[in-house]
């Protein structure tokens, strides 16, 4: 019985407020982050840019159709740096922390998007 008392003290305090029982952590606090900085853009784009854009999976804006621009959003900017250093993000321009890939879309749709991205 004696052996059986501390596991049972261990699960009473695992189960109290704050620790950690609630599902936040730490780390859920900057995918809130970008999750608001995606929606801002999305919103953006649609509202005051009034183009076709919307949210794909859980970092990607797709702009104008499948060939149109596409941002893609990292938790900071030195992760969307370092995704072009390594070479994985050719033909993509850095705005803060998300990269924007022009495809094909036109010379105006390409700056509207910069104008979103640039005052998250």
């Amino acid at each position: 019985m004696r052996k059986l008392l501390p596991l049972f003290a261990l699960a009473c305090v695992a189960t109290l407020p704050g620790c950690g029982g609630s599902g936040q952590t730490s780390a859920a606090a900057p995918e809130d982050k970008q999750s608001d900085k995606r929606g801002a853009a999305v919103a953006c784009l649609t509202e005051r840019q009034k183009l076709d854009a919307r949210a794909e999976g859980v970092d990607r804006i797709q702009v104008d159709g499948a060939t149109g621009p596409s941002v893609r959003f990292f938790l900071t900017s030195g992760e969307a740096e370092a995704e072009q250093f390594e070479g994985h993000a050719e033909g993509s321009e850095q705005i803060s922390s998300a990269l924007l890939y022009p495809r094909q879309g036109s010379d105006e749709t390409v700056e509207k998007v910069e104008d979103c991205l640039a005052h998250l």
